[in-house]
C-alpha cells in the first residue's frame, strides 16, 4: 500500500469516528400512545432513578439518584442526590429556565457556562459542558454531555446521554426515572 493511500484510509476512519462520536443521541423509538415529554410536568415532584455511566474503556459505574423537582412557572429547580454503588454520594442542583416555547437554558454547579435545552419530536434535548472534579483544588477535565429525555407509555422517563471529550465519545449514561413509590424514596 502506498503512503498516500494509507494516509487517506486513516484520515477517513478518523473523520468517521469524530463525526459519529460528536453527534447527538438518536431519537428513540417511542411506542404508540406515549405522551410527549414536558420538562416542567415530567420532572416535577419526587422521583427515583437508577442509572449507569459506561465509559468506552473501563468498568461501568452504577448509581441511584433521588430527584426533587419544583416548577415556579418559569424555572424548574431539580435537586439530584446521587448514591453511587461504590459508596460515593453527591448533590447537584439544576435550574432550568424557560426562554421561549420549547426552549430552556440551565445552570448547575459543575456546568461550564449555560446548558441549552429544547424540545425535539416529543423528546427533550439538553446539551452542556461539565467540569469534572480535579484533585488538590485544581480544575478537572471538561466533557460535553448531550442528553435526550423521553417518556414511555408506563409513565417512566428515560434519559440517554452521550459524553464527549474533544469531539470523541468517551462514554454514555442511561437513566430510568420513576415516581417515588415509598415514603423512604420521597424523603431522600
Amino acid at each position: 500500500m502506498s503512503r498516500n493511500f494509507q494516509f487517506l484510509i486513516a484520515l477517513m476512519l478518523g473523520l468517521t469516528m469524530v463525526t459519529a462520536c460528536a453527534t447527538r443521541p438518536a431519537m428513540p423509538v417511542i411506542s404508540d400512545g406515549y405522551q410527549p415529554f414536558v420538562l416542567e410536568r415530567d420532572l416535577a415532584g419526587k422521583k427515583v432513578a437508577r442509572g449507569e455511566f459506561k465509559p468506552i474503556i473501563g468498568a461501568a459505574r452504577g448509581f441511584t439518584a433521588y430527584l426533587d423537582g419544583t416548577w415556579d412557572g418559569q424555572t424548574l429547580t431539580l435537586v439530584e442526590d446521587f448514591e453511587f454503588d461504590d459508596g460515593e454520594i453527591d448533590r447537584k442542583t439544576w435550574r432550568l429556565t424557560k426562554l421561549a416555547e420549547n426552549q430552556f437554558s440551565g445552570t448547575r454547579e459543575d456546568v461550564v457556562g449555560e446548558a441549552l435545552g429544547f424540545m425535539d419530536e416529543g423528546a427533550f434535548r439538553l446539551e452542556y459542558v461539565v467540569r469534572l472534579g480535579g484533585e488538590n483544588g485544581r480544575g478537572g477535565r471538561k466533557v460535553k454531555f448531550r442528553d435526550i429525555l423521553y417518556n414511555e407509555t408506563d409513565g417512566i422517563v428515560f434519559n440517554r446521554a452521550s459524553v464527549g471529550f474533544y469531539g470523541l465519545r468517551v462514554g454514555t449514561v442511561t437513566l430510568k426515572i420513576e415516581d417515588a413509590k415509598t415514603p423512604e424514596d420521597a424523603l431522600m
